[in-house]
């Protein structure tokens, strides 16, 4: 398997792979086991213990959105806070979302309604302290083609990214060269302050 191969069987297996149970599913084990494994082998010439996670859902349910994320463990470990990197698989189309993020969950629990206007604001102003990263990652705003609250924070989370369509997946020398401009940007985020952001007058 490669990374590209991985991130493959998730978009095309998905939405068939949801009528049956979780539990014991073969994609279940790919979104938990195989992608990440893929995703610390590329990882790995870039430097950084990150810690890397794949999620295809909680218990007995498939999540709306799955996602494949790699977090620095001095920022976070955990995609509902702080922010990370993460492959993200809209339901309403074949194709992969890689999105530099902020957490969602600690937004809808601090700011509740006003939260998905709270992470679009923010964002706005990240991508201008990431100016520099617009021309590689020009992706601004993603869907997700799933209603729900987390589906929604996700694509109000958004900072910058880029999106692949299936054709895209074939070339594994553009996903690591991605990957590796992301972390960049992800890198960088963090020595320019993070989330902090000044009070707005």
């Amino acid at each position: 398997m490669s990374l590209g191969y991985a991130l493959r069987r998730i978009v095309e297996e998905y939405p068939l792979a949801r009528t049956d149970p979780p539990a014991g599913h073969p994609l279940a084990h790919v979104i938990r086991k195989g992608a990440p494994d893929e995703l610390r082998r590329a990882l790995a010439p870039l430097g950084s213990p990150f810690v890397v996670k794949g999620s295809p859902g909680r218990g007995s349910h498939w999540a709306a959105v799955p996602w494949l994320a790699l977090f620095d463990p001095a920022v976070t470990t955990s995609a509902t806070r702080g922010y990370y990197l993460v492959y993200l698989f809209p339901a309403h189309r074949e194709a992969v979302h890689l999105s530099l993020a902020q957490g969602t969950v600690a937004a809808i629990r601090e700011y509740g309604p006003r939260s998905g206007d709270h992470l679009r604001e923010s964002g706005a102003r990240l991508r201008e302290r990431l100016a520099d990263f617009a021309a590689d990652l020009p992706v601004t705003a993603i869907t997700l083609g799933s209603a729900g609250e987390l589906p929604e924070g996700y694509e109000a989370a958004h900072i910058l990214g880029l999106t692949y369509d299936l054709a895209a997946l074939a070339d594994e020398r553009r996903l690591h060269a991605d990957l590796a401009t992301g972390l960049a940007a992800y890198r960088a985020l963090k020595a320019r302050g993070g989330l902090d952001l000044p009070t707005q007058r």
